[in-house]
C-alpha cells in the first residue's frame, strides 16, 4: 500500500491536481476538510465531537482528525494507496502519521510538494476568494497570516521528510495547470 502526502503552501494547486494523481495511480484522495464534513454529515461519534468543537469556535484536535484518517485507512478497499491532502500540517502530526502507518506494517511512501512563491500564493488566494465569494480569505491581512502560518507551522515538515529521504518537490509556478499537472504526475510516477 502506498501512502503519499500532497504538500505545498495554500493556493499551490493541491486540490487542483489531487484528483488526477488519485485517478492515475488508483489512490484514495483523503482531504481532511472533506473528511470532517463527511463525518459530521454522517453523524458519527467523531463527527459529532468535531461539530461540537467547531460550533464552539474551537479547532478540531489532532486526535479527532487522526481517528478519521485511520477510519479511512481501515475501511477503504480496492485502492493501491492513499493521497493525504491537508495532513499532516505539523511535525507532531507527521510523527503520529508515521506510527499509524507503521502499525499497518508500512511507511509513508513519499511527499509530493507543489511549490510556488509567496507572491503567487497571495495572488491565487485573493483571486480564489473573489471567484468563490470567500470573505474569510479576501483581506490582505488574512492572506498574509495564512502564509506566515504555513511558514511557521507547516514548512518545517520539509526538513522532517528530507531527513527521511521522502521529500520530493515540483515547481508549481510558472506554468499552466496542464504543464504543472504533467510535472506532478511525472514526479509521482518516478517514486
Amino acid at each position: 500500500m502506498k501512502y503519499y502526502i500532497l504538500f505545498g503552501p495554500p493556493g499551490a494547486g493541491k486540490g487542483t491536481h489531487a484528483g488526477a494523481i488519485a485517478q492515475k495511480f488508483n489512490l484514495r484522495h483523503v482531504s481532511t476538510g472533506e473528511l470532517l464534513r463527511a463525518e459530521i454529515a454522517a453523524g458519527t461519534p467523531l463527527g459529532i465531537r468535531a461539530k461540537e468543537l467547531m460550533d464552539a469556535g474551537n479547532l478540531v484536535p489532532d486526535e479527532v482528525v487522526e481517528g478519521m484518517i485511520e477510519n479511512v485507512f481501515n475501511s477503504v478497499k480496492d485502492v493501491d494507496g492513499f493521497l493525504l491532502d491537508g495532513y499532516p500540517r505539523t511535525i507532531p502530526q507527521a510523527e503520529v502519521l508515521d506510527k499509524i502507518v507503521a502499525a499497518r506494517g508500512e511507511s509513508v511512501s513519499g511527499v509530493i510538494s507543489i511549490m510556488i512563491p509567496d507572491e503567487e500564493v497571495h495572488r491565487r488566494i485573493a483571486r480564489r476568494a473573489a471567484i468563490e465569494g470567500r470573505a474569510d480569505d479576501a483581506s490582505d491581512a488574512t492572506i498574509s497570516h495564512r502564509i506566515e502560518t504555513y511558514h511557521a507551522q507547516t514548512e518545517p515538515l520539509i526538513d522532517f521528510y528530507k531527513a527521511e529521504g521522502k521529500y520530493h518537490e515540483v515547481c508549481g509556478y510558472p506554468g499552466t495547470i496542464e504543464e504543472v499537472r504533467e510535472r506532478v504526475l511525472a514526479l509521482v510516477d518516478s517514486l
